[in-house]
Formats: C-alpha cells, structure tokens, sequence
C-alpha cells in the first residue's frame, strides 16, 4: 500500500494566523508500514494545551524522589546547599534550551518525536533514536514504579504493622511485590485512557503534589523549631581549584537528568495551542520547580538533622517517623500521586510512540504503553538498583550521551538544515524527500557514530567500581567522559550541518 498524496508540495502546508500546519484537506496516508492514527498529526482543532497544561506536566514530572534526593548527592559530594541548589538551577535552565529547540516542531507541525526524527534519519533510519530513546524510558519506568511500590509499601508497613515481616518471595517481602504491582497497576490504567487523560491528571497533580512538599516543609520546621543545621554547614570544596573538578561533572549529570525529555517533548508539544503556550509552559515549569523542589528538599533534611539528628533526605523515610495516621494517609496519597505523574509522562508516553513508530500497523499508542509495561518488569529494576555500577556506569553513562548525539541532529537539521519547514505527508511516505538512501540518510547516521563515540569512547571506572578500564575505553577521549551529553550534542550538530553543506531545503 502506498501513500496518496493529492496536492503539490508547494501547496502542502496549511498555516494558521499561529503558524501552525496541519494535513491538506483530502490528503489520504495509508501505507501502514509508516502511518497510523497516533503517529499522524494532531489536528488543528485538537491542538489546544495551553500554558498551564505544560507548566503543570513539568510540575507533576519534577516532583518525585528521585528529583528530591538530587541535591543530597551534590552535598556528599562536598557542596554545601547554595552550590548544590545553583548546579540543580543551573543544570535545568541548559537543558531548558534543546527542549524549547526540539519542541517548537510539536505545536507548528502536530508531530511526534519519531516523526520528527525522520526528517534528519529517513523514515526507517528514525527507529534508531527512537528504540534508544525508547530503551531508557522503558528502564525508567520499571526503576520508578520500583521506587514507587517500596515507598507504599514502607508507608503501609507504619500503618499496618508486620507489614515488613511478611514471608519472602523471591528475596523481597510478598508484601512489597504487591504494591509494586498494583502501582504498576495504577500507572497503565492511566496513560491506557490516553494523552487527553494524562493532561486531565497532571492539571490537579501538579498542585497537590507541591502542596504535599510544603506540608512536609511546615511539619518539620514545626518539630524542629526553626530549619536547622544543614543550612548553617561550611561547603567542603570552596569555591577554588576543589570546586570546578567537581561541579562540571555534576552539572552534567543533572542536565542528563531531563536529556530524554529534551528529545521526545514534541510528544508532548504536538498538542500545544502554539509556541507561546509550549515556551512559557516550559520556561515556567522546568527550571523553577526543579530549583524550589531543590530548596525544599535540603530545607526539609536540615530539619531533620536537627530533630532526629542526623540528614534524612528520603522524604518518604521522613514520613514514617510521624505517628499520626492522617499525616501518614496523605504522604501515602502524596508519594502515588507524585511518583504516577512523572513515571506515566516521562517514561510512558515516548515508548508508546516509539514502538508504535517501529510497527505502526501492529502497535498503537495503547499497544506500546502496555509493552513498556512489561519491559518495564522484565528488566528486573530491583536488581538494577542494587547494582549502581551496572545502572550508572554501564547504561545511563552510555546511554545518556548518545541521547545528547541524537538531540544535536535533531537541532541541527530542524533549525539549521531546514529553518524549521517540513513536508508534513513526505514524513509519511516513501520514496518521498525523507526518504533518502532506502529509508536511511547516512549523513545522520555517520553524525551519530562520530558523536556517539566522542560521548561515550572515554568512559571510564575507578578500579573495581565499574565495567570499563581505568583509562577509558579510548583512553584519549577520557578528558570527554564528563561531559558526555554536551560533547554528544555539540559534535553530531557540526559534524551534520557539514555534510550536509548547502542543503538548505524543506
């Protein structure tokens, strides 16, 4: 089956006074080997995300453990609060940039991620970012609904007691393994409903979740009569020659935090009213909840230290010291809800779309979100967690900077190679102007080997703490390895604008 097309590519867009595109009226895409209803444009008419949607999605996403304990890393690491919040702030305002930069195609075009992604690898050479992509969020997803039933289940264990003591199953209390699944549960029947669903449930999680935050806040200031120590510590690295060697790693490490998100947000902005509602959305959301959940989070362990005397940054271990069940009944609800809005938006939608992008006559939007599902379970995140060699090392250090790779094709093609003008139904059709070399541009390819290696080639562990050599895999690229990400960016951008010298065309 092949795609009809039946107007000229000159008359292809239809603009709106917001610079939006969509379709031509009539135009009917049917070869099913790279169409079907989720991966085709949103319609004008349901484009209607406005700003609060986005800056309540970057909110509900934001708020979750793994986003709290943030800044108690950069602590152990030496940095007193202000250093460790200013990386965090700074961190999240960098990465801010390729996400409004790759997003700007959702809202004008209606477009998801993989589709997005064809334009610069060629309708079968966009499964290569999308399965990567696709690989991360998938292990996220198991990792966060794996945080997510311990914190239930640690909850449950201080309201109903011999919670923990339950017998094992398979080395985990059987207790444990069925608030996993019922969260897991929980999340699928969730994003199953759809996007529409999803910004419904993100318009009132947002909100809770902060005050949730503030409440936790409230209480232990209450208990400890002020905020106590911690914000009073003396940074142990100082802000000399201690300082640099520590926090450009670190800040790279929080940028990679949200780099996936930096890639696939057209997942998400495909639904939006227009730029304005996907710029201020996201400028409003992502920087400054992650700095104020930042702020509460080191806020929150200072008092700790000083009611129980020592730094308690787990918020859910903070929880189950109170013994009031009303306190415990809403950290419960707090922990779902947080934990639910960033797993089902970060680490569920953009699988879905990547799998049904790879077999869209098999797999829909629904299909993927419950493959992703039981990826998500098949990988064991109980056992990557308890290895953070394996988890750290050997899959969010590659994989985090091939991610940046493929960010930096992305841009350089939209923004640099086209000047942000696609044919919507070429994007949809072989043989057509995307098509390039069977389906693959060997430009974006060649761009993302040599990014790729300049990324991760100079990985390296201390002895002992991880799979690769002392002196990294390619010993010269080792001074790389920190940064990862922005090396993987900045390499694939030039390298692909200079292959692609003088194409500047839709």
């Amino acid at each position: 089956m092949t795609a009809t097309v039946p107007p000229a590519p000159s008359e292809n867009p239809i603009p709106d006074p917001a610079g939006r595109v969509e379709l031509p009226p009539g135009a009917v895409l049917t070869d099913a080997r790279f169409v079907n209803d989720d991966l085709l444009p949103v319609p004008l008419a349901r484009r209607r995300w406005t700003t609060y949607n986005f800056t309540a999605l970057w909110v509900g996403m934001a708020h979750n453990i793994p986003s709290w304990l943030l800044a108690s890393g950069l602590v152990a690491l030496g940095m007193d609060w202000k250093q460790a919040v200013l990386t965090i702030a700074l961190a999240n305002v960098i990465v801010l940039a390729p996400m409004l930069l790759t997003g700007h195609a959702g809202p004008k075009y209606g477009i998801p991620f993989p589709v997005l992604a064809r334009a610069s690898f060629g309708l079968r050479g966009a499964n290569l970012p999308a399965m990567i992509r696709a690989a991360v969020a998938c292990a996220w997803f198991g990792i966060q609904t794996w945080i997510g039933g311990q914190g239930i289940f640690v909850l449950l264990g201080k309201l109903f007691g011999g919670w923990a003591e339950a017998s094992e199953v398979g080395g985990q209390p059987w207790t444990l393994w069925v608030c996993f699944v019922l969260f897991w549960a929980l999340e699928l029947a969730i994003i199953y409903r759809g996007m529409e669903a999803l910004r419904r449930f993100e318009n009132w999680a947002a909100p809770f979740v902060i005050v949730g935050a503030l409440v936790l806040l409230v209480w232990i200031a209450n208990k400890a009569g002020g905020l106590g120590p911690l914000l009073d510590q003396p940074s142990r690295l100082g802000w000399g020659a201690d300082f640099w060697p520590v926090f450009f790693p670190s800040l790279m490490g929080m940028i990679a935090f949200w780099s996936t998100l930096s890639l696939n947000i057209p997942d998400f902005t495909r639904f939006g009213a227009g730029q304005r509602a996907q710029v201020w959305g996201q400028t409003l959301g992502l920087p400054t909840t992650m700095t104020l959940f930042a702020l509460l989070s080191v806020f929150v362990t200072s008092g700790s230290q000083a009611v129980y005397g020592a730094a308690i940054w787990d918020p859910v271990e903070l929880a189950a010291r109170t013994d009031n069940v009303f306190g415990l009944l809403f950290a419960l609800i707090t922990v779902l809800v947080a934990t639910i809005s960033v797993n089902i938006a970060a680490n569920v939608v953009s699988p879905a779309y990547d799998l049904a992008n790879l077999a869209p006559k098999f797999i829909t939007f629904r299909t993927g979100a419950l493959i992703t599902g039981v990826v998500g379970v098949v990988i064991m995140p109980w056992k990557l967690t308890e290895t953070p060699e394996l988890y750290i090392f050997t899959w969010l250090g590659l994989v985090g900077g091939l991610l940046g790779t493929v960010a930096g094709i992305l841009i350089a093609d939209y923004w640099i190679v086209r000047r942000t003008r696609l044919d919507l139904t070429d994007l949809y059709t072989p043989g057509g102007r995307y098509w390039y070399t069977s389906g693959w541009n060997v430009h974006a390819v060649v761009a993302f080997l040599i990014g790729g290696v300049l990324a991760v080639g100079g990985s390296h562990s201390a002895p002992g703490k991880g799979p690769f050599p002392e002196d990294g895999l390619i010993p010269l690229l080792r001074p790389l390895a920190d940064y990862g990400w922005a090396v993987g960016l900045a390499a694939s951008l030039v390298v692909y604008v200079a292959l692609t010298a003088g194409r500047r065309r839709v």
